[in-house]
């Protein structure tokens, strides 16, 4: 990385989705430039493992679609750490279907997981923030959020929410110093078509990620969300074409 996080040193992070992928790469990533970090996911075990390698680490395990235990995260987390600089609402889980045969229980879990935990995240961390002077929050949309793309219409109306509750809420908390942004991944090579729901079961084999560009490391996008802490931008964008669609100029 030859990125400049040296702004990120003594801070402290809660990371939703760290025991894998994108989220596990962020933890990784500001661990080495001394943030301490708040390990979230599921997997108690996992996370325990990860948090014995990341000094200044600590899991707090929690179920982003579980109000109560968001709540007690992010308690648990000010209690161990003291303060809570930064956000980064990782954690989610893709579902396609096309707009016909989406069951609405399962879009209801996926919104749930990648909107109302995220935002109720939000809610808990922002009093904490202002009474601190401020701070930022990193929201992981997703480049589907730029595009109609067939059959995928249920993940990605959710992340496309997700953004939208993102820069609204920059706005209401900019006069405050609390900086919120968004992510638009793009392709990344991670578990997550292993983990997506699909209305049409697809063999694991044929899971891989295609595009018209070769698929982004969890490590390219690690630096892309440390390098939004730090520049404090409204959208950053995995790449350049990504950014000329959201602007219509593509």
């Amino acid at each position: 990385m030859h990125e400049d996080f040296s702004r990120l040193k003594g801070k402290t992070a809660i990371v939703t989705g760290a025991s894998s992928g994108i989220g596990r790469a962020t933890a990784q990533l500001l661990a080495e430039n001394s943030v301490r970090v708040g390990l979230v996911s599921r997997s108690k075990g996992i996370l325990e493992e990860l948090s014995g390698t990341l000094p200044g680490s600590r899991a707090f395990p929690a179920d982003m679609t579980k109000i109560p235990q968001i709540r007690k995260m992010v308690k648990r987390a000010m209690e161990y750490f003291g303060r809570i600089d930064i956000l980064v609402n990782n954690a989610g889980q893709g579902y396609d279907a096309p707009v016909e045969k989406t069951e609405i229980p399962t879009f209801r879990y996926i919104y749930d997981l990648n909107v109302i935990g995220p935002l109720f995240a939000m809610q808990q961390v922002i009093p904490i923030m202002r009474a601190q002077g401020g701070g930022t929050i990193i929201n992981i949309s997703s480049g589907t959020a730029l595009m109609n793309l067939p059959g995928m219409s249920p993940y990605s109306s959710s992340k496309r929410a997700l953004a939208g509750i993102s820069l609204a809420a920059r706005e209401e908390l900019q006069a405050e110093n609390i900086v919120v942004s968004v992510v638009y991944p793009y392709i990344t090579l991670t578990g997550f078509e292993k983990n997506t729901i699909r209305a049409v079961p697809v063999p694991e084999d044929e899971r891989e990620p295609t595009g018209p560009y070769p698929p982004d490391s969890a490590e390219f996008v690690a630096g892309k969300i440390a390098g939004g802490i730090v520049s404090g931008e409204a959208e950053i964008f995995s790449h350049d074409w990504m950014r000329a669609r959201r602007t219509g100029s593509l």
